[in-house]
């Protein structure tokens, strides 16, 4: 059987296993979207603001 080391062990794998695997989903259900959304929205308004200048210019 397990002695009471490894089972503490075996605990803290688990404990350090399954932070991860909720901080996975957290990023990439949230982090990386908003990042994406916020690039894209960036490059547009660039892109927008690009061409109002030319068309003054």
């Amino acid at each position: 059987m397990f002695e009471f080391q490894q089972y503490l062990g075996f605990l803290t794998f688990l404990t350090v296993l399954t932070i991860g695997f909720w901080l996975m989903i957290f990023l990439i259900t949230f982090i990386v979207p908003y990042w994406v959304y916020g690039g894209v929205k960036e490059l547009v308004q660039e892109r927008k603001a690009q061409k109002e200048a030319e068309q003054k210019a």
